[in-house]
C-alpha cells in the first residue's frame, strides 16, 4: 500500500509538472526614438556679409561657353550663373543683385577661402581630396560630368587608345591632368602633355595644332568646339576615363551657409520633378492643393525660416530663372549651341532615367 501511495503521490507531482509553464523571459527594452526637436540655427556669417553689402559674391568661370560667359552686351550668362542668380533670389528675393568674380582654376579655392567670394559656382570636380582636406564644402551636385577628348575629325580615331604616342593639351593643377596620367598609365600607352595654364590657353593650343588631341571635361570640349573656326571638323572621341561630379562649393565653417546654397540647389531640382516652372510658380504659390508644391513655394509649413530666410525662398529661386530643366535646356542642351543630351542630368523617374534626384523637402 505504502508502494502504490507513493508511485500516485509521484504520478500526481508530474501531472502538476506538466500543467506548469516556466515563466516567458521579460523583453529586452529596444531604444525609443525621440522626435527631433527644432533648435535654433547658428548664425551664419556669410549671410550676414551678403545682406549686409546688399549683394552676393559669386565666383564663376573666366569665360566658358554654356556655363559662364559674357554676352556682347557684357552681361553674365549660362548654367553656373543661373545658379549664382538663384542663390541670390533665395538670400535677398533678387536675382541681380549678384557681382559675378571670374577666376581661373587655379584662383578658384583661395578666392573661397580669404572670402572674396560668398560661393563657387565653376564647374569644379567634387573629390575626396578636396572634400577632406581642402577646407572647403561641397553643397551638392548640379551637373553630372566625364573627361574625354576632342580631335580633328581628319585624324580618323576610332577612340582614345588610338591617341598612343600622340601630344595632349591639359590644364595644369587641373584633376583632367591627373586622369589623364592614370588613363595612359594604366593601359601601358604613352603621350607628351602639352601642358597650358589655363583651359582657354588649352583650347587656342589646340585650334593652332600645338596639340593633337584635347582633354578636359565632355561638357567644357563641347563649348571649346563651338569656339572653332570649324566645329564640324571636330569630334569627341566616345571614350569617358573619369566621372566628374560638379557642384557648387562653400567654405567649411559656415554650415548654416552650406545648407542655404544645398537646399536652394534641391528646391530647383525638386521643382522640375514636381512641374513648378517659371511661368506657373506665381500661380502655383496661390492655388496648389498639393502639399509638395506648397512646402516647395512656401504655403506650408516654416521652412525658409529654418534657413534664416524668407519663406518665399524657392519661389523666388525658381521665379529667377526656372527649374533645373529649363536652366539645363536654355544653356546646355539640344536647342543651345552645346546641343547636349540631359543623360546622367536627367531626373531619377525620367525615360531613359539620370541621376538627378530631389530630398523632400518636408
Amino acid at each position: 500500500m505504502r508502494r502504490v501511495a507513493v508511485l500516485v503521490g509521484l504520478t500526481v507531482l508530474a501531472a502538476c509538472g506538466e500543467r506548469s509553464e516556466a515563466p516567458s523571459p521579460a523583453p529586452i527594452p529596444g531604444p525609443v526614438e525621440a522626435p527631433l526637436q527644432a533648435t535654433e540655427r547658428p548664425a551664419s556669417a556669410t549671410l550676414e556679409a551678403v545682406r549686409r553689402r546688399g549683394r552676393l559674391n559669386c565666383g564663376v568661370h573666366e569665360g566658358l561657353v554654356g556655363f559662364a560667359y559674357t554676352d556682347n552686351r557684357g552681361r553674365w550668362r549660362g548654367f553656373d550663373v543661373d545658379f549664382c542668380r538663384a542663390t541670390a533670389a533665395a538670400v535677398l528675393g533678387d536675382p541681380d543683385a549678384v557681382r559675378f568674380v571670374p577666376l581661373t582654376a587655379g584662383q578658384r579655392f583661395e578666392a573661397l577661402s580669404t572670402g572674396r567670394i560668398d560661393v563657387l559656382w565653376r564647374n569644379t570636380s567634387w573629390t575626396m581630396d578636396r572634400d577632406v582636406r581642402g577646407r572647403v564644402e561641397f553643397a551638392g551636385v548640379n551637373y553630372y560630368d566625364g573627361q574625354g577628348f576632342l580631335a580633328r575629325r581628319a585624324l580618323e580615331l576610332a577612340g582614345a587608345t588610338d591617341l598612343n604616342g600622340a601630344r595632349i593639351c591639359v590644364q595644369a593643377g587641373s584633376t583632367s591632368q591627373d586622369n589623364l596620367a592614370d588613363w595612359f598609365r594604366a593601359r601601358g600607352l604613352t603621350y607628351t602633355a602639352v601642358v597650358a595654364d589655363s583651359e582657354n590657353q588649352a583650347r587656342e593650343m589646340y585650334a593652332r595644332e600645338a596639340c593633337d588631341a584635347f582633354t578636359a571635361d565632355v561638357s567644357a570640349l563641347a563649348a571649346a568646339r563651338t569656339t572653332l573656326a570649324s566645329p564640324r571638323d571636330h569630334v569627341i572621341l566616345p571614350n569617358v576615363i573619369s566621372k566628374e561630379a560638379l557642384g557648387p562649393v562653400v567654405r567649411e565653417d559656415d554650415a548654416t551657409w552650406t545648407e542655404i546654397v544645398r537646399w536652394t540647389l534641391n528646391a530647383l531640382i525638386l521643382a522640375e520633378e514636381l512641374g513648378v516652372t517659371q511661368a506657373n510658380v506665381a500661380e502655383l504659390a496661390e492655388t496648389s492643393a498639393d502639399p509638395q508644391v506648397r512646402r516647395l513655394l512656401g504655403g506650408q509649413g516654416e521652412f525658409g525660416s529654418s534657413l534664416g530666410l524668407r519663406d518665399s525662398w524657392a519661389r523666388d529661386a525658381i521665379a529667377a530663372g526656372g527649374n533645373y530643366g529649363e536652366i539645363f535646356a536654355r544653356h546646355l542642351g539640344p536647342d543651345s549651341p552645346l546641343d547636349l543630351a540631359r543623360g546622367l542630368n536627367a531626373q531619377w523617374n525620367a525615360r531613359p532615367a539620370g541621376l538627378m534626384y530631389a530630398l523632400p523637402i518636408r
